[in-house]
């Protein structure tokens, strides 16, 4: 089910506004009770995303149980991001994109060699985004490449098809679109704004998004 719904926050009265370029990574921790929005700046792009409790990162965002919890596989206004534990660490309040994908997982290198072309190797990716980013967080964890888990593609297409494979298609965000999240409690978000060159999650043109905090 999609559910567009706007916000009635101003970025003006935001706290923190911050452009991650595509291919960067980014790290905060989003206080219990503040808001969190991401931005799709130019449409299409795919923003790869990480939660976990920032008081024990054991406990971290699990697609299984936010499915489950949900009973649909796509993201959308409403939805509770649901921890390995069963508790809730995030909702989305505002989400003007309709859905988002929880399955497709992130690029890494060696995806891109078996997706692709064995030439595609050393091409950037994700995972190591996101590893870079946990050993620069700077927030006291001893992250390592287990604690890079599954990850929410926010603004991103994956379609399930009825045989149960994952296709990518062309995104179906746009310019300014964005989904809103409140912290349930104290959370770690580490994002990978997706360099992927490979397939058309973001129109084969990697773009720059905005990250805004509220409280």
């Amino acid at each position: 089910m999609n559910t567009l719904t706007e916000s009635p926050r101003s970025p003006a009265a935001a706290t923190h506004r911050e452009i991650v370029l595509a291919g960067d990574h980014w790290s905060r921790v989003i206080k219990q009770g503040q808001i969190l929005r991401l931005v799709d700046l130019e449409g299409n792009q795919a923003a790869d995303t990480l939660f976990y409790d920032a008081h024990d990162t054991d406990n971290r965002y699990s697609a299984s149980d936010t499915i489950r919890h949900q009973g649909a596989l796509y993201l959308t206004t409403g939805t509770r991001l649901m921890s390995t534990r069963g508790e809730v660490l995030l909702t989305i309040l505002a989400d003007t994109c309709g859905r988002h994908d929880t399955l497709g997982g992130a690029c890494s290198r060696e995806s891109n060699t078996m997706r692709y072309a064995h030439e595609k190797e050393p091409m950037h990716a994700c995972r190591d985004s996101f590893i870079r980013g946990a050993q620069t967080c700077g927030c006291g964890h001893d992250f390592g490449k287990r604690d890079i888990t599954c990850n929410i593609n926010f603004f991103m297409n994956v379609p399930v098809t009825p045989d149960g494979r994952l296709t990518f298609e062309d995104g179906v965000s746009g310019p300014g679109r964005y989904v809103e999240l409140r912290a349930e409690r104290d959370v770690l978000c580490l994002i990978s704004n997706c360099p992927q060159l490979n397939n058309p999650c973001n129109a084969y043109n990697p773009t720059p998004i905005e990250v805004i905090v509220w409280g």
